[in-house]
């Protein structure tokens, strides 16, 4: 694919090593053009080497003024980057095709080079450290806090004091709130024996980590959030232990050339085996990269075959109403002898 026309920041990052939150970049053939404004100059002009940087305070008539000029007669664009009023503005009148393709560059990036995932396992390994501070914390000073509060503690050791970017605002959800895979956090305060759900990660240099863990109530039990938590309460623990053995089999069993959607059953069959299939309400997983969901998507409607160094998480999950939910998550990368975790 030759001709292209870029503005999300990721997909404009990946091809040239730099973006910013007002760019428009252009792809024709051998030709490649950074437009942006006066307040990305120097950086643009510093860490984009294979562009022509362009300075403007009109980015949609440079790029317009660029494509006709080429008397190309396709360009491809993905539909999710631009707003109706920024593809109108710039397809007006131009007799050129703007053929859609969603989602090619996140296609592009499906297969990760050596570099990406050195940044990917740098990320996993900080974010790691930031899921042990905040268990410490949690063991020390943690009971009577509030979801609220917590997820403000979370926040402070996986960035370690702002110095990293989140993946996204972490997850911290308490008993019937855990039900919710993507509960917000609440005044609900945190008490002894209380089931915790925690889903955080990081960025390192762009590039996301994610984890998930559900937290048990046997403080003695602990080490650095460690898989096979005890829980008092023998439904949680059943919930928990079948959880487990779904994302531990689905990671053991990863292969390459097996499609998305039969590694996503390996742990859905479980689960539904174990009576809570209609609990389990999300995909098994997604791809991890410079955003925190690519691909391949891990789900029983996904084709994709499986090729080595994918990055995706293996995350199920049992989730009872009003009750209490648990996810384990990991990121792995897919090798030639199986998935290793990152």
């Amino acid at each position: 694919m030759k001709n292209y026309i870029l503005q999300n920041e990721n997909a404009i990052y990946y091809e040239c090593g730099f973006s910013c939150d007002n760019v428009i970049f252009i792809s024709l053939d051998q030709d490649r053009y950074f437009i942006t404004d006066g307040r990305y100059e120097l950086d643009a002009k510093e860490k984009c080497k294979t562009c022509e940087i362009i300075i403007t305070r009109d980015l949609v008539k440079i790029a317009r003024n660029i494509i006709k000029k080429s008397k190309i007669k396709k360009i491809y664009f993905d539909p999710n980057d631009f707003s109706y009023e920024t593809y109108t503005l710039l397809s007006k009148n131009l007799h050129i095709t703007f053929s859609p393709k969603p989602n090619f560059s996140k296609q592009k990036r499906i297969i990760k080079e050596a570099r990406e995932l050195e940044l990917i396992q740098k990320a996993m390994e900080l974010g790691r450290g930031g899921f042990k501070k905040f268990q410490d914390y949690l063991l020390s000073d943690g009971i009577f806090k509030s979801e609220q509060y917590l997820a403000f503690k979370a926040r402070t050791f996986l960035s370690d004091n702002g110095k990293f970017d989140l993946s996204f605002e972490p997850i911290i959800a308490i008993n019937g709130n855990s039900a919710k895979p993507h509960a917000t956090p609440t005044d609900k305060i945190y008490n002894l024996y209380d089931l915790l759900l925690f889903d955080g990660g990081i960025k390192y240099e762009r590039y996301c980590s994610d984890r998930t863990v559900t937290f048990g109530d046997d403080f003695s039990s602990l080490d650095e959030f460690q898989r096979g938590q005890i829980f008092k309460n023998k439904e949680r623990q059943k919930v928990y232990d079948i959880v487990l053995k779904a994302q531990q089999t689905a990671i053991s069993k990863a292969k390459i050339g097996m499609r998305a959607s039969e590694l996503d059953k390996v742990g859905r069959d479980i689960i539904d085996e174990a009576g809570y299939g209609k609990y389990f309400v999300h995909s098994t997983g997604h791809g991890v990269g410079l955003d925190i969901h690519e691909y391949p998507n891990i789900s029983s409607k996904s084709d994709v075959v499986l090729e080595e160094n994918m990055v995706f998480t293996i995350e199920p999950g049992i989730y009872l109403p009003n009750d209490f939910g648990v996810r384990i998550e990991d990121t792995i990368v897919l090798k030639n002898d199986g998935a290793v975790i990152l």
